[in-house]
């Protein structure tokens, strides 16, 4: 409980008079303007929100015998995404393809190996997605500067 010498004086000078903490046998509290301090509080989250940095997450679908040509035209966008700072995941559709079914089991695999060695060093490896899922994925990461 604050002392009445307390409330008086910070109803003297117009401020309040605010519970710090409570813990202890002695409440401890301080005089100032509530108002101003909470204005000042969300003033300082506005100003650290804004300044925060996010990474998105960018798309890439490819098919697993795509061409040569084609690749470096999907390549092109996932250059563009890595350079903005943006991560980007590369999904294959192996959507029941006799093909895919036929040819490649490997094919996805050496496509991934493939679309690694053309990044190099503007991105890395982050995560691959797991066997047994239908769509298979790699996420790729900017290199930090």
């Amino acid at each position: 409980m604050p002392t009445p010498q307390a409330l008086q004086l910070a109803s003297d000078t117009g401020l309040d008079l605010v519970e710090i903490s409570s813990n202890g046998a002695v409440p401890i509290t301080k005089i100032m303007d509530f108002g101003k301090y909470k204005y000042e509080q969300k003033k300082r989250a506005a100003e650290a929100k804004r300044n925060q940095k996010t990474v998105g997450m960018k798309e890439v679908w490819v098919k697993p015998f795509i061409e040569e040509n084609d690749l470096n035209i999907k390549m092109k966008k996932v250059f563009e995404f890595l350079d903005e700072g943006n991560k980007v995941k590369v999904a294959v559709m192996t959507r029941g393809s006799k093909k895919v079914l036929a040819r490649g089991k490997d094919a996805v695999p050496e496509l991934f190996a493939h679309i690694m060695e053309i990044v190099g060093e503007r991105g890395t490896l982050e995560s691959k997605s797991k066997p047994d899922e239908r769509t298979k994925s790699i996420i790729i990461s900017p290199v930090k500067q």
